[in-house]
């Protein structure tokens, strides 16, 4: 059986987004060896009252975007549009995983790379940081799924049916289950390997060798 490493983010999260280039690369190197999962975990549920009160005594909207756009020189390969936080402010992480569930539920048999839940979650993260469009509101969601190619009744049935609840609800039950701190988390070997935060490629590349070396779930990792 594939090892299998279980991604969880909140899709506001800015930590996720600089990630975001890890998981791609971790795919492109061990896509083959590995089962990937994408799974939501909530940070931002009331992303407006979060934010406002974590730079209320930090200089507001403006110091946190300054923030952002010093976080860009130091990983040039993401890219923080002026508006984010300080006109643009999404109200919540919530309808935006739940969107993205409901697309997961769509999906077929391809490589992780090639799946169009993948593809819409890194474009979601895009939409936001890049380009600062609400991608909280039901109008912008439904504007990249077409941009992708996706069809938007199908996802909107998923949603209507409570599939995608369930299984958004399952995520956030078992990122409780497996301790799961914030964004990004990767866990691997069963809940015995987690890596959280911005954790370089490196270390995460050690840990998936990791699960090749020690193919029993009863051992405990060395890492």
């Amino acid at each position: 059986m594939r090892p299998t490493v279980t991604y969880f983010s909140d899709s506001l999260c800015i930590w996720a987004y600089i990630s975001q280039v890890r998981l791609d690369q971790l795919a492109l190197e061990y896509g083959d060896r590995i089962n990937i999962e994408e799974k939501f975990c909530s940070v931002f549920p009331d992303a407006r009252a979060k934010t406002a009160a974590n730079w209320k005594d930090k200089g507001g909207y403006e110091a946190m975007n300054n923030a952002f756009q010093k976080m860009t020189i130091k990983f040039p390969h993401i890219s923080v549009h002026e508006d984010v936080w300080t006109k643009v402010q999404p109200r919540t992480s919530s309808s935006v995983h739940l969107f993205l569930k409901a697309i997961q539920l769509l999906d077929g048999d391809a490589a992780f790379a090639d799946l169009p839940s993948t593809k819409a979650i890194r474009q979601f993260r895009t939409a936001f940081f890049a380009d600062a469009r609400d991608i909280s509101d039901w109008k912008v969601q439904g504007e990249i799924a077409e941009e992708l190619g996706l069809n938007v009744d199908n996802i909107k049935a998923k949603i209507h049916s409570s599939e995608a609840a369930a299984a958004l609800d399952g995520d956030l039950k078992l990122a409780e289950t497996l301790g799961v701190k914030g964004s990004p988390t990767f866990v691997m070997n069963e809940g015995r390997q987690v890596l959280f935060g911005n954790v370089g490629y490196k270390l995460i590349e050690a840990n998936v060798e990791e699960l090749f070396r020690a193919p029993n779930a009863d051992a405990a990792s060395w890492c």
